[in-house]
This record gives C-alpha cells, sequence and structure tokens, in this order.
C-alpha cells in the first residue's frame, strides 16, 4: 500500500537550514507528482513545491528563491532543502504524493526561532 514518511524537521535558528526528507513506498516517486504542504498553527495548509515525473518543479511564492525540492530515484524519496529559515517557515510540513487520489504523510514539525 501507498504509504509516506517525512523526516528531517526540528528546530533552527532564524537564518539557519534544514533538510526534509519524504519516504515512498507502495509506487514509484519518479513517475509520479509529489509535493510538499505546509500549515503553521491556525492556519489553512499551503503549497510549498512539487515535483512532476518529466520534471517540472514549482514554488509557493513565499519559498521561491530559498527552497528546493529535489528527488532521489534510488532511494525513492522526495526532499525539499529549505535555507534563509525564517519564522514565518514554522509549521507541520506534509509530504503530499497524486496518484489515483491524494496520499499524504504524517507530517514533521519544522520551527524556526532563536
Amino acid at each position: 500500500q501507498v504509504q509516506l514518511v517525512e523526516s528531517g524537521g526540528g528546530l533552527v535558528q532564524p537564518g539557519g537550514s534544514l533538510r526534509l526528507s519524504c519516504a515512498a513506498s507502495g509506487f514509484t516517486v519518479s513517475t509520479s507528482t509529489m509535493s510538499w504542504w505546509r500549515q503553521a498553527p491556525g492556519g489553512e495548509r499551503e503549497f510549498v513545491a512539487a515535483i512532476t515525473e518529466s520534471p517540472h518543479i514549482a514554488y509557493g511564492d513565499s519559498v521561491k528563491g530559498r527552497f528546493a525540492i529535489s528527488r532521489d530515484d534510488t532511494k525513492n524519496t522526495v526532499n525539499l532543502e529549505m535555507n534563509s529559515l525564517i519564522p514565518e517557515d514554522t509549521a507541520v510540513y506534509y509530504c503530499k504524493a497524486l496518484l489515483d487520489r491524494s496520499y499524504w504523510g504524517q507530517g514533521t514539525q519544522v520551527t524556526v526561532s532563536s
């Protein structure tokens, strides 16, 4: 069955970096549309980045130039490199796979604070 497991979250100071990883099983990420989303306390789920089979890559306006999405086909993972982090990046980050329907991981907490 389809499973997505996020990892790599944690506490980081403003200006710092983190690398999130989404390990997929039950399907192949290289032939799927994968994306990262985030949800801050009291807020709606927000689009962060996506990568398609081609691959075509897209980013949300708030993270352009700071975040980078990539795919490791040998490990069947999708990664999110986050740089120049600001407190507004604090959220639970979710991995999503668009297959016959949308599948979501359980999320990983990212906290940006001094």
